[in-house]
């Protein structure tokens, strides 16, 4: 099973262009070198602030797009892991042990935990759809190493 890890943000937090202690750093580092030895992690990265974004919104055939940020919503993914566990057990006991704000800091840190869908989950999709996107997904191995 395939389990989308991703820290939330808030707009509030982005407000404060907060930028982590080195301690913050060297134990995130230490906790993706623990998934990778672990052989859980797949990909991870940080995302820059949404400021830098856009939304693409699609409405009655058209797409628009908005710039961010995105001061409307009330969170949204500030970085994310991907890891490959047995269980949903697994997916959470990972997720209980990234470096997170020490007791009596009063910050609230948000981890969300989202199983990623397999081809195989997708009970309306025709046998043939399913081998073409499994033959896409190989291709795409085969590129990426």
């Amino acid at each position: 099973m395939r389990y989308l890890m991703s820290i939330m943000s808030t707009p509030e937090t982005e407000a404060r262009d907060w930028e982590p202690a080195p301690e913050v750093y060297e134990a995130m580092g230490a906790y993706n070198e623990e998934m990778a030895r672990a052989g859980v992690l797949l990909t991870g990265e940080g995302l820059t602030p949404t400021a830098e974004g856009a939304e693409v919104i699609f409405r009655d055939g058209e797409a628009t797009v908005v710039d961010g940020p995105f001061t409307e919503a009330k969170e949204f993914i500030g970085g994310y892991w991907v890891i490959q566990v047995s269980s949903h057990a697994e997916a959470v006991e990972w997720a209980k042990r990234c470096p997170h704000p020490p007791k009596g800091d009063p910050t609230e840190m948000k981890l969300q935990l989202r199983r990623i869908g397999e081809i195989e989950d997708m009970e309306g999709m025709s046998e043939e759809l399913k081998e073409r996107e499994w033959n896409l997904r190989a291709q795409q191995e085969n590129l990426n190493g």
